[in-house]
Order: C-alpha cells, then sequence, then structure tokens
C-alpha cells in the first residue's frame, strides 16, 4: 500500500486527462510514484443501465463484476498522467486483469474508490506493473482489481517471474457473439476509454493496427455475464490474459469448462485464435 494518499472531492474531469497524456512522450525514469488515489462516489442508475446495454448484460440487482472498474477510470487516469508517474500512458498495453468479489454488489454506494501502482518489474517483452482498484463501504472491502500493464519501451534488469499455468480442463462452447465496428466507440462513450486503437480505423493505424480493436474488458464484462451460472454471487476470483486483438468489426466464441468452483475459459475467434484466457476460482 502507498504511503501518501490524496483525497478527491469529486472524480476528475477526464478532457484535461487525455489532453496530458497525448502531451506526454518518453519515458522519464524506472521508479513509480508511492502515490494513491481517494474518492467517494455513488452509481448513476442511467449510466450503470448503458453499461449494460452496451456490453450485452441482463438487469440485475447486484452490479456487473467488471463495472468498478468503471467507476474508477478517472482516478486511474489522473494516476497514470500524474507529473510523478515516469511513462507515457498512450502505448501501455493491458496484458492481464484479475477481480476479486469479496461480498456481494448490491446497492449503488456510497462507495470508497481508490487506485494505485505496484512495483515495475521484468517482462519477455519489456516492463510490466499492477494499477490496483479497490472498492469499500461501510464494511470494509467490497472488491478488488489489478490491471497488469505492459510498457514495450523500457527494459530491467533481471529475468521475469514465472506464471504458473494449470493442466488444462476439457472446453465446450458457452456462447456467441458479434463486436460490430462501432463496438469500441460505444464502450469508450460509457467507460470514457478513448484510447485512439479503440475508435477508428484510421486512428488504430497510427499504433500498428490495421483496423479497431475492442476493448479488453469489453470482453470481460460480457464473457462474465455469459459465465452466470459458473460463479457465486461473491467469494471468488476471476483472472483472464489478454492475448491476441480483436479486430473489429469481428466474432467470438466463449469456451468454458464445466461448472464448478475452478474453472477455466478461453474466448477464440472464428479462426481459432485465442483473443482471452482465463481461470476462475474461490477466494482463500
Amino acid at each position: 500500500m502507498p504511503s501518501q494518499w490524496r483525497d478527491l472531492a469529486s472524480p476528475p474531469a477526464l478532457p484535461g486527462l487525455f489532453l496530458r497524456a497525448a502531451l506526454r512522450r518518453g519515458i522519464r525514469g524506472k521508479q513509480l510514484p508511492d502515490l494513491g488515489l481517494r474518492c467517494e462516489l455513488s452509481v448513476d442508475p442511467k449510466h450503470l443501465a448503458r453499461y449494460r446495454q452496451v456490453c450485452g448484460l441482463a438487469d440485475s440487482a447486484y452490479l456487473p463484476a467488471a463495472y468498478p472498474h468503471i467507476l474508477a477510470f478517472p482516478l486511474q487516469m489522473q494516476l497514470l498522467t500524474d507529473p510523478a508517474f515516469p511513462l507515457p500512458l498512450l502505448g501501455l498495453v493491458h496484458v492481464e486483469n484479475r477481480i476479486r468479489v469479496l461480498r456481494p454488489l448490491g446497492g449503488l454506494g456510497p462507495f470508497s474508490v481508490s487506485v494505485h501502482l505496484g512495483q515495475l518489474q521484468p517482462h519477455s517483452k519489456g516492463a510490466v506493473f499492477s494499477l490496483i482498484t479497490r472498492l469499500e463501504d461501510q464494511l470494509g472491502l467490497l472488491w478488488e482489481g489489478e490491471s497488469r500493464m505492459l510498457c514495450r519501451g523500457l527494459q530491467l534488469p533481471g529475468v521475469a517471474a514465472h506464471q504458473p499455468t494449470a493442466a488444462p480442463l476439457p472446453l465446450k462452447e458457452l456462447a456467441t457473439w458479434s463486436a460490430p465496428a462501432d463496438t469500441g466507440r460505444r464502450y469508450a462513450r460509457v467507460a470514457g476509454d478513448y484510447n485512439p486503437i479503440h475508435l477508428y480505423a484510421a486512428t488504430a493505424k497510427l499504433f500498428g493496427f490495421p483496423r479497431a480493436i475492442a476493448h479488453g474488458l469489453w470482453h470481460k464484462a460480457r464473457a462474465t455475464e455469459e459465465l452466470a451460472k459458473h460463479l457465486p454471487i461473491s467469494g471468488y476470483e476471476l483472472a483472464v490474459r489478454f492475448q491476441k486483438p480483436l479486430l473489429l468489426p469481428g466474432a467470438v466464441s466463449l469456451l468454458a469448462s464445466a461448472q464448478a468452483p475452478n474453472g477455466q475459459l478461453s474466448l477464440q475467434g472464428a479462426d481459432g485464435g485465442v483473443h482471452m484466457s482465463g481461470q476462475w476460482q474461490p477466494l482463500n
């Protein structure tokens, strides 16, 4: 946990943060700031309804498991564009995401949302760090998310940590869905994530993609919905690795193991390429 916390009266406005991100160039160091941001906020029911619609989620008495990331996005943006943060935001790659649902995500708040950073670590393709988000209510920690971010332009001494892999389980097709060409723009209007790689073919080409690509957390939100019968209301962890980007428009199939406390998933394209893989397990 960081030693320095900054409490915000309200979530920061995104336009100025996007401008700051666009102007940031180059790597300025190898030490991440020991800083956390906190803010109290509540869920806007109309915004939640739009999020459910864009992600193809059914109405429920509980918040979607990936939704706290959306609540925290302005704080994440402010932290990643802070002058003390040494890496350029544009170009960071979201490679892994892990959420832990400790208690049922009922109600609309108020909640305390906090974000802070883990340490930089060597990676086979550069360096990675964790962006950690927490959602708390009056009873304490309710939900925790960890996004692993890759910076390709930074090399660190040492060997990349080995990621243990479980023996593969038999998978069966659970659901299929299409992602129209405007999926990235529709999700961006709800999530606030206007990364150019998700918006238009022309802007995605500036970063080496032939067409716009779908947001990783859009994939995860939809997959979590389809896994509703496999996952309990709370007391579980769902971790995924983002692999092959889905070019828009596109279509995918979700494969999953049998209903059980522990399981695995794979999101595959028509050509059999894996866009996202992961596993779920009970919290210890």
